[in-house]
């Protein structure tokens, strides 16, 4: 027993003569510069994003800025792109001619030179299908989304996919009115809706598939995304839109290894971070780094429509756990003062945040309106998180 109050006390110091290691983050020397995006060979949009690394205790990027950006092809050809503003540079459609070879150019503002390698253009195949179960987790029920797509030419067996996926929401609460300062009026719900919206997001995550070590150039059931189903994704409609994109085996590399050195460093079982090597060198200074990889072909695309009729009878959880009806006002007090403005208008305290009036309150049945019930905006209001106009592409 004594012995063991001594190891005790032992293990007991040990642990005291610990001191947490905070160590600085390491400043680089160098912005370096970043390029995102594709040679689009086709009838899309060709898309860059340019912007320079920052150091770790930097909360904001660094676009690049009045760069002179442009598709070079070896036939002489030049394609200009148009500077859009915060790094991105843009061309609505290049139509390139598939039997060349292709490049991205750019010249930024300081003079410096970079150029991606000359590639031929290699076309994605179309996309099979785009599919769906509502399995979810071993542990966790919801919706699993995935595509199909094979070349029937052998010529493409790397892909990488993205999405942007779209869903229809609602308020926690349907506002029938609405305030114009001093009187509360009944809402028009064709032009001022704020009780049904839309919501958009995009894939952050790398998505990367090969058929080259399969017996067949086939890509069956392809993970994309899980949606939990609780989410309000699948309250009432969901879309996806999924585009697809052919790589070569060096471009599937590099997003591998990017993919390792952005995605699975969580643990000590995770592989250690390792160079980046793209295929853009800076001319004007050849071993300065620059993190990105140019791809030249044509993406595919196919967008699918998912509705709670074609799910389980999920119960969805609203974005706000917390709103109810939090007032009910009277037009006019015993003297006879208007109250709208007090308590719709404003907050109990007065600041200006509105709230929103909700339902009219009834004498009785048919009888006159006594006032309004009312919550706060965010419970109400669904264009805080949100766009009330439908999308163009909504069935």
């Amino acid at each position: 027993m004594k012995k063991a109050i001594i190891l005790l006390a032992v293990v007991i110091a040990a642990g005291s003569c610990k001191k947490p290691y905070d160590p600085p983050a390491i400043n680089g020397p160098h912005g370096y510069l970043v390029v995102e995006g594709i040679i689009n060979a086709g009838s899309d949009s060709t898309i860059f994003n340019l912007s320079r690394t920052v150091n770790l205790d930097s909360l904001t990027a660094k676009p690049e800025l009045h760069a002179l950006v442009a598709v070079l092809g070896n036939d002489n050809t030049s394609y200009p792109l148009t500077e859009m503003g915060n790094g991105k540079y843009a061309s609505p459609r290049l139509n390139l001619d598939n039997s060349k070879m292709y490049c991205l150019s750019i010249k930024t503002a300081n003079n410096e030179a970079y150029q991606s390698a000359y590639l031929p253009v290699l076309n994605s195949p179309p996309i099979d299908s785009v599919n769906f179960d509502a399995k979810g987790t071993l542990t966790t029920p919801g919706l699993n989304v995935y595509v199909n797509t094979h070349d029937a030419t052998g010529k493409v067996t790397y892909y990488r996919w993205a999405y942007s996926e779209s869903w229809k929401f609602h308020a926690n609460f349907a506002s029938l009115y609405y305030s114009n300062g001093d009187t509360v009026l009944v809402r028009n719900q064709l032009t001022q809706n704020i009780t049904t919206c839309w919501g958009a997001d995009s894939s952050s995550n790398i998505i990367l598939g090969s058929s080259a070590k399969l017996s067949h150039n086939v890509i069956y059931q392809m993970p994309l995304t899980s949606i939990v189903s609780t989410s309000e994704k699948v309250e009432d409609e969901y879309s996806i839109l999924v585009t697809q994109y052919a790589l070569t085996a060096d471009a599937y590399n590099f997003y591998t290894n990017l993919r390792k050195n952005t995605e699975s460093l969580g643990s000590i079982f995770d592989p250690e971070p390792s160079q980046i090597n793209g295929n853009i060198i800076c001319s004007t200074n050849p071993a300065e780094p620059v993190i990105g990889y140019v791809s030249v072909g044509a993406s595919t695309a196919r967008r699918i429509f998912i509705t709670t009729r074609e799910l389980p009878t999920w119960q969805t959880i609203p974005f706000y756990t917390d709103c109810e009806i939090i007032g009910k006002c009277c037009l006019y007090n015993s003297q006879g003062a208007n109250q709208v403005d007090f308590y719709i208008n404003y907050d109990i305290d007065h600041t200006p945040n509105p709230d929103i009036p909700i339902d009219e309150i009834l004498a009785g049945p048919g009888g006159p309106i006594l006032g309004f019930t009312a919550t706060t905006r965010p419970c109400a209001d669904c264009t805080l998180r949100g766009t009330n106009k439908q999308p163009v592409f909504w069935k």
